[in-house]
């Protein structure tokens, strides 16, 4: 079957994981991190997208972000990850591919899943055993969230923006959100979206995706009604 079309559409958020290349390491220095960080403000205000939460990890980068346009997403990470890799090859005197071929990306569901997709993203060391707590790693948008540093090219969203009347009361509300796990069937949810690159919210909102975008936003149910409209287009 052929592969369905990535789902991009303006204003609606994206979870997005670039991963490097059968797992191999993408940031081996801090300064590593500085420089993905850098390209990653200066595209994301070049391509209109806004970025809201990210962290890098060792070997993968997680990011939710807003475009403003169909493709800005795609432009983004198109040109971040060709400028990195010139980076890394350069600075460590290596050649050839670095990250995977193809990130992966789910649109998000603001309204029952936006800050549950922040603490995903953010509370990553803590589920790789890299900390105790989210305010422990540097290279987190958590250090804006939560830990009152601010870092210029988040983009709050309202959903955060509406937690308090000022930053330090929206930073209190935000920090006590990590007081409670996210449960694993939500862990799930969002990995599975994820990875399958299908829309993470719920039936009203994967309707409205299906209707905006022209494709299917969940799989078809196990074994398919092989008579139906969506089964026969799937296998066009």
């Amino acid at each position: 079957m052929a592969r369905l079309p990535r789902l991009n559409l303006p204003n609606v958020p994206q979870h997005i994981i670039q991963r490097g290349n059968n797992r191999q390491v993408t940031f081996a220095e801090p300064d590593d991190y500085v420089v993905y960080l850098e390209k990653l403000k200066y595209y994301a205000k070049e391509y209109e997208v806004k970025v809201h939460a990210f962290v890098l990890i060792t070997n993968h980068v997680h990011l939710l972000a807003t475009p403003t346009t169909s493709n800005g997403v795609s432009k983004l990470m198109q040109f971040l990850r060709r400028y990195y890799v010139r980076y890394f090859n350069q600075a460590y005197k290596r050649t050839g591919t670095l990250w995977e071929r193809r990130f992966k990306s789910t649109l998000v569901d603001s309204d029952n899943y936006f800050l549950v997709m922040n603490r995903y993203i953010e509370l990553n060391p803590v589920r790789a055993d890299m900390v105790q707590h989210p305010a422990e790693y540097t290279w987190s948008s958590y250090q804006h969230n939560g830990a009152r540093k601010v870092i210029e090219f988040i983009t709050e969203h309202d959903l955060y923006t509406h937690l308090g009347t000022n930053p330090e009361e929206r930073q209190a509300h935000y920090r006590a959100l990590f007081e409670r796990d996210i449960p694993p069937y939500t862990l799930e949810e969002i990995k599975t979206a994820t990875d399958k690159m299908w829309v993470l919210g719920n039936d009203k909102f994967k309707q409205q995706v299906e209707v905006m975008s022209g494709r299917r936003a969940s799989p078809l149910p196990k074994g398919g009604d092989r008579k139906s409209e969506a089964f026969l287009k799937s296998k066009e």
